[in-house]
């Protein structure tokens, strides 16, 4: 992706490119139906609805424990919530987050930085704002991984989820 800087097997992004991919990331799941949504899913079924053909993203959850397993592309960066949220302007005119008490992620047991984007986005005619803990890997190469994901804000609302990852050659 153009403006990243590689950082081992993460990458880091400007704001500017953080808050525009968080507003994908939520274009993205928004748009899922219900049945085929890939937040959720908790099995990782439906991983590969609709992605992007520059990136892949991993979904996030509406909370609680969640394992999933899906295969990923080799050839494209992952970017993916650690906790996040998001309102329409018409419930705040300016973006909401939560308090973190506990923000991580790690691949292979490798601790991964994580970074804090907010910014605006559209889903047709409507005004939202995104705010969250985000995670971003370099594409991996083909193989097995274990990305762990766990958060906790102070209003009581956690996620604990783990993807086994399958890299795959396109």
């Amino acid at each position: 992706m153009s403006g990243t800087e590689s950082v081992g097997s993460t990458w880091k992004l400007s704001h500017e490119e953080g808050g525009a991919l968080a507003g994908r990331w939520w274009r993205w799941a928004l748009s899922a139906p219900d049945d085929l949504s890939p937040v959720q899913d908790t099995t990782g079924e439906h991983a590969a609805w609709k992605q992007p053909d520059d990136l892949w993203f991993l979904a996030g959850t509406y909370g609680g424990h969640v394992v999933r397993r899906c295969a990923i592309p080799s050839d494209r960066p992952l970017f993916f919530p650690v906790l996040n949220m998001q309102h329409t302007r018409w419930y705040s005119r300016v973006p909401q987050s939560m308090t973190v008490a506990e923000a991580t992620a790690s691949l292979n047991g490798i601790p991964l930085p994580l970074q804090e984007f907010s910014a605006p986005f559209r889903t047709g005619l409507t005004q939202r704002y995104a705010w969250g803990i985000w995670g971003g890997i370099a594409a991996l190469a083909p193989g097995q991984y274990v990305l762990e994901i766990k958060a906790r804000a102070t209003n009581g609302f956690w996620v604990d989820t783990t993807y086994h990852l399958e890299s795959k050659a396109s």
